[in-house]
């Protein structure tokens, strides 16, 4: 993974984020296919310990 000073605030983050528009509660969202808080955790858990995030 390829990391990069975040602006002036000294702090390393990775170039890859992962968004999470897809992540959420589909009865108070406008998508309904969006996963809930459930079935999203195992998705950011992995994201964060292979990849390192932000």
């Amino acid at each position: 993974m390829e990391y990069v000073k975040l602006g002036n605030t000294g702090m390393d983050v990775s170039r890859i984020c992962l968004g999470c528009m897809g992540f959420g509660n589909p009865e108070r969202w406008i998508h309904k296919w969006v996963l809930n808080e459930e079935n999203s955790r195992p998705i950011i858990k992995e994201a964060l310990v292979r990849y390192q995030l932000f």
